[in-house]
């Protein structure tokens, strides 16, 4: 049993995927909250605007993780996602801020249904993510 820099790794990526499923739920029923009327637009977007960038930059610190380790098919298997965060920020409609929600359009139907739809998406890719590093971080602890 030998515990190497990707074991830790994936150590860690354990640690912070558990992190980045509570902001996907977090999203979920923030989205929710808004769709039936429980909070006003400003206040929820005051609430996740925060959270965009430690969730970015979590992804991309677990991913440079397995850079350094070496582990090119996972690193690959996180590409789509680190992608699509940095062309949502890079097309932004608020440029003061660092937050990608905007409050005077977030209550358009089609911009909350696809927040919506984004927040299970990650979600579910959190969950398998989460999954597959646990099974990648015991089979790097038991090769010998």
């Amino acid at each position: 049993m030998a515990f190497t820099f990707v074991a830790f790794a994936y150590i860690v990526a354990l640690i912070l995927t558990a992190l980045l499923i509570f902001f996907a739920i977090w999203h979920i029923i923030a989205f929710d909250e808004l769709k039936n009327d429980h909070k006003n637009p400003i206040e929820q977007c005051n609430a996740l605007n925060p959270l965009v960038l430690p969730e970015y930059g979590t992804h991309i610190f677990i991913n440079l993780l397995f850079l350094f380790g070496g582990q090119w098919l996972t690193l690959f298997f996180n590409m789509p996602l680190i992608a699509y965060h940095i062309n949502k920020f890079r097309t932004r409609s608020m440029r003061s801020g660092f937050g990608v929600y905007d409050p005077t359009t977030i209550m358009n139907a089609q911009i909350l249904n696809s927040a919506q739809r984004e927040g299970w998406i990650k979600l579910g890719f959190f969950m398998v993510s989460f999954f597959y590093y646990l099974y990648c971080m015991i089979a790097e602890l038991i090769r010998e």
